[in-house]
């Protein structure tokens, strides 16, 4: 994902206020182009329709259902997890080490493969 400009780059380039440079913002989150990330900062959003915007640490405990994996199972690599979610390695290796202090994954180091060490807990919501 690309990140955008900031408020105040667009101020100074464009010789618009703030509040101008803002709602600029507003728009293009509306017409979902663009979304918010930690720091104040925006970037476009993928193409593509729905897009999973929950923390990559908790897609990557889904892969634990998604493919079929129990305790002590061999976890995919930060390699192949990378490819999967179209992310970077260091990406992928910070939402390993979450998960790895949450007790799911075994500790991973170089020429050692993570392993399960636990199924994440499953909260479903009461059909209405």
């Amino acid at each position: 994902m690309t990140e955008l400009p900031s408020a105040a780059d667009l101020m100074r380039r464009h010789g618009v206020s703030r509040g101008v440079a803002l709602r600029a913002f507003a728009a293009l989150e509306r017409d979902g182009v663009a979304e918010r990330v930690p720091g104040g900062r925006w970037r476009v959003v993928r193409p593509g329709g729905d897009v999973d915007r929950r923390p990559l640490a908790e897609r990557l405990a889904d892969v634990i259902a998604e493919d079929g994996l129990s305790v002590g199972a061999a976890f995919p690599s930060t390699t192949a997890l990378s490819v999967r979610f179209g992310v970077s390695r260091p990406t992928v290796s910070k939402a390993l080490d979450r998960l790895e202090s949450a007790g799911l994954l075994s500790e991973g180091r170089q020429g050692k493969q993570r392993t399960v060490r636990a199924l994440p807990k499953r909260t479903e919501s009461p059909e209405s």
